[in-house]
């Protein structure tokens, strides 16, 4: 018996082994007449795009117009920017698709000081208010300050929240190669209503930055209906350092923090989109994209100037090649990712009811690093075959494909055959991610056109190999 369960679990494992095998290598490669072909063509990308500079300089003029909040004057005026470069580009086609996007400003007035203390009443403290956080009325919101790390901790002190202001106090894990943003987000998004919920007044967050500086970093805050809405902020690093020593010090100290910040009803916008169309299958799509959209502070070059205008530069690098594609390559500028994914649903809704087919979608939302990986959402035989063109993409600087997840925006096309998320290096990326550092300063040209000739690459290999 025992001899015949290990023969049994012998098979399994060469059968699964096996068929990880299969799975891998896709049971098909290139020639390597063809590798040698598409090797060329991607050096011919990188040359392009790093000898022209055209998508450096087009950054430049998008980030002249300023920050992109949903909503506002400015996003309206990138919108037409954009929809007006891409028609100059000689695009096949150029629309706009109508999006209502809600209408949150931030106001002027941003101010927090400490108000109760002998040694430190009077120091101010440098605050931004979480994006569609509520204002604080003219008085400000005043109160004693109660310090957590966690909501575990909040909740095991929640009899004392009741009439305080809550301090989430949770730093970036700066041990993660990865930045650690996967473990704060939720206290800026959901902070507000939790501390709300055990009866406090009011919301500090330390600023989610990997960069050790005093300027704060705002972001999207969810309210529900279940709870009062209470005001929030985000506080510099520097001086949340200072306030969680000041509390060991002075545990009831006070302090006074005015917003006045506004709702207003929701606004008609655009997600803007470009196209190539294609010469054999022009019913087959490819999209590459971003989300035009930025948060109020700095001018977004970063998030996401970057990834909307290496995707407007894909399809121009194959204009300047004079490559025309098999397939419609799509350019989709999404509108509102920030505060509500309305252009993503509403462009998602219109692809997965279409007659034409989306073949993969592609976003660029993770900065202007050099390139590094495409992360895959789809089965395994397409990724397999995917990294099979390695060899292709590894003159871009791409070293990886791996399975994942693609990006806010493409990840609401269910019916694309494959997401794709372009990663680049990221490790500054939290230095400047929604704060006043996001400038075109911090964007290097290099790494920046680098990362639209590896974008192109997988676009070229997508229309010519299909998956």
């Amino acid at each position: 018996m025992k001899k015949f369960s290990f023969l049994l679990l012998a098979v399994l494992f060469i059968s699964i082994s096996f068929a990880g095998f299969i799975s891998d290598s896709n049971a098909q490669t290139l020639s390597d007449k063809k590798i040698t072909e598409y090797k060329k063509v991607a050096r011919q990308f990188v040359r392009k795009a790093l000898e022209d500079r055209k998508g450096y300089y087009l950054l430049k003029e998008l980030t002249d117009i300023g920050p992109r909040l949903s909503g506002s004057e400015n996003s309206i005026k990138a919108i037409h920017w954009a929809k007006q470069k891409m028609e100059s580009l000689g695009f096949d086609k150029v629309w706009l698709q109508p999006v209502m996007v809600p209408h949150w400003e931030r106001g002027n007035i941003e101010k927090a000081n400490i108000v109760s203390s002998k040694k430190y009443k009077g120091r101010k403290l440098v605050i931004r208010a979480l994006g569609g956080s509520i204002a604080t009325g003219e008085n400000g919101i005043q109160g004693k300050i109660l310090s957590v790390k966690s909501f575990d901790e909040l909740r095991a002190n929640k009899d004392q929240a009741k009439g305080k202001i809550v301090f989430f106090d949770r730093s970036l894990d700066q041990g993660l190669y990865s930045g650690g943003y996967g473990g704060v987000w939720n206290y800026r998004v959901f902070g507000p209503d939790s501390a709300a919920k055990y009866g406090a007044i009011g919301l500090l967050l330390r600023s989610i930055t990997t960069k050790y500086d005093n300027n704060p970093h705002t972001g999207v805050t969810i309210y529900s209906e279940k709870v009062k809405k209470i005001p929030a902020v985000a506080v510099g690093y520097l001086d949340s350092d200072f306030l969680r020593m000041a509390l060991i010090e002075d545990p009831n100290l006070e302090v006074n923090f005015k917003l006045n910040c506004k709702w207003f009803p929701d606004a008609q916008s655009y997600n803007v989109i470009g196209e190539i169309k294609g010469s054999k299958y022009p019913d087959e799509i490819i999209i590459v994209g971003g989300h035009i959209d930025s948060w109020d502070l700095g001018v977004g070059a970063n998030d996401d100037g970057a990834g909307c205008i290496q995707s407007m530069e894909v399809l121009d690098l194959f204009k300047r090649l004079k490559i025309k594609p098999q397939r419609t390559i799509r350019c989709v500028l999404f509108i509102n990712e920030e505060n509500g994914s309305r252009g993503a649903i509403v462009y998602s809704a219109f692809a997965d009811s279409s007659h034409q087919k989306t073949i993969a979608a592609m976003e660029s939302d993770a900065g202007s690093g050099s390139p590094r990986a495409f992360s895959i959402d789809s089965d395994s035989l397409t990724i397999a075959k995917i990294k099979t063109w390695l060899p292709i993409l590894n003159q871009t600087g791409i070293l990886q494909v791996r399975k994942g997840g693609s990006g806010a925006d493409v990840g609401h096309i269910k019916s694309a055959k494959a997401r794709i998320g372009y990663s680049p290096e990221g490790q500054r990326y939290f230095d400047y991610h929604h704060s006043d550092n996001d400038q075109f300063s911090i964007i290097h040209p290099r790494e920046f056109e680098l990362g639209s000739a590896a974008m192109a690459t997988l676009i070229y290999m997508i229309d010519r190999e299909g998956l």
